[in-house]
């Protein structure tokens, strides 16, 4: 087994040193660059943004999850950016964006239910209150009897 390390792996493990990246960071960015060196089969200060690229869309086509993908944006910005000094590259590599989910909507049943399950009435009162106006948590615990006026229902 040979146990040398590349110059070019030192430095880069020097870098994440000298900027106090956690231990599972610097592990974490070491995969994704030997990953994409190994795709690539050449040494990664031989590849360039298109090949970056590549090896994004070579992810995606895998199914990596976006924060996966980001973890490995992160790391190939750093090693372009940082170990090897070139500047202009760490902005031409693209972020993912999270993917925006719908929030689940209970039927009105469900809301019925889920608010006769609450067995203290203070509670039961407040959570009622907070779905009926569409309140924030903060919102409802800066409520006070006196916000209520039972004459009017509001």
């Amino acid at each position: 087994m040979n146990t040398s390390i590349s110059p070019l792996r030192q430095r880069m493990i020097e870098d994440m040193t000298i900027r106090n990246l956690s231990p599972a960071t610097q592990r974490s960015y070491l995969s994704a660059v030997s990953k994409f060196s190994r795709y690539f089969a050449r040494s990664p200060e031989q590849l360039g943004v298109e090949d970056v690229r590549a090896f994004q869309l070579h992810l995606v086509a895998e199914g990596i999850s976006w924060s996966s993908l980001n973890q490995k944006v992160c790391a190939l910005r750093f090693f372009y950016g940082v170990t090897l000094g070139r500047s202009e590259i760490p902005s031409l590599i693209a972020y993912a964006r999270a993917p925006r989910k719908l929030p689940e909507v209970l039927s009105a049943a469900e809301v019925v239910r889920f608010l006769e399950a609450v067995p203290e009435l203070k509670i039961r009162t407040a959570l009622t209150a907070a779905y009926a106006a569409g309140l924030r948590v903060s919102e409802v615990t800066g409520l006070r009897v006196t916000d209520i006026d039972s004459g009017r229902g509001v």
